[in-house]
């Protein structure tokens, strides 16, 4: 058993703290920006809650973080009562965000000042996948610091793996958001196609999906597409945070990315729909609503 630390409890950010506790039976502390949730967590749990990182982290083995973007991660970590004011020597921390590879960086250097170990560890799986304990976790940072910290990961987690030295996870995560975009875009052509083809969608995707074009978000989400729901999963608004950070790192690393940007700008469009919140299927009702104008 470790004393673990978790600052974020968010969609995600709330069950993977709840896994550490029930799963790997860690001595766990949470910290949320809005302490009712914090307190929620620890009713739940049985684990307790501070008022701050730096609190929350103070004794910690390991320090988990699950937030929104890299202000937020760096308003936790080395900001005023961040928790890396209260890391002890040796002490890992483990960032679930999706960030920057560039913050990855430079929070690995900050901790490793503080004579303490930095992974940065996104995650994807969705809040599905946090909910069942069965995320696929992203890691980059130094090899002996990553295989202490492997087992801790390993409570909310399908597959943990080090993709290379800090800020690999972060880069890896980006493939993966640069592939989901494609994805949902052809199957929402396609869905939207066999539509205005006259044909039957279910019957479609029945003969389709056991060839090439099989893709998880074709299993999980042509019918709730093809029924114009969009309340299942990853929001728009997170999704082109995440599509910024890849391209601005493809501008950086003069990698092309001429799809992704696409679609960015499609979600742009299911934005000013309205459909912030709406998740990331939701490309569909973009088409759909050129039909109506």
């Amino acid at each position: 058993m470790a004393k673990v630390a978790f600052i974020g409890l968010g969609v995600m950010g709330y069950p993977m703290a709840g896994y550490l506790k029930t799963k790997g039976g860690h001595d766990v502390t949470v910290y949320n920006r809005t302490t009712a949730k914090a307190e929620k967590w620890a009713a739940e749990y049985g684990g307790s809650f501070a008022k701050t990182p730096k609190e929350a982290a103070e004794g910690c083995d390991f320090v988990f973080a699950c937030v929104g973007n890299d202000a937020d991660l760096r308003s936790v970590t080395t900001g005023e009562n961040g928790a890396f004011h209260g890391l002890k020597d040796g002490a890992i921390f483990i960032d679930n965000t999706t960030a920057s590879a560039e913050v990855a960086r430079e929070l690995y250097a900050a901790a490793k000042e503080r004579g303490c170990g930095f992974i940065d560890a996104p995650v994807s799986g969705g809040q599905a996948g946090a909910e069942n304990g069965a995320l696929t976790v992203m890691c980059g940072g130094d090899a002996d610091v990553f295989e202490k910290a492997q087992p801790v990961i390993e409570c909310f987690a399908k597959f943990v793996g080090l993709m290379g030295e800090s800020g690999a996870g972060q880069l890896t995560k980006m493939c993966n958001q640069i592939c989901i975009a494609g994805l949902v875009q052809g199957l929402s052509e396609a869905v939207h196609f066999a539509k205005k083809a006259g044909l039957d969608v279910p019957s479609v995707i029945s003969a389709i999906k056991g060839g090439a074009a099989q893709s998880w978000q074709m299993e999980n989400r042509w019918e709730t597409m093809n029924a114009g729901q969009f309340e299942f999963g990853f929001a728009v608004d997170w999704m082109r945070k995440d599509l910024g950070i890849c391209l601005n790192t493809a501008n950086d690393t003069g990698a092309r990315l001429p799809v992704t940007a696409l679609v960015d700008q499609f979600y742009a469009e299911v934005q000013a729909m309205g459909g912030n919140r709406w998740d990331t299927s939701s490309l569909i009702a973009r088409l759909e609503n050129a039909d109506k104008k």
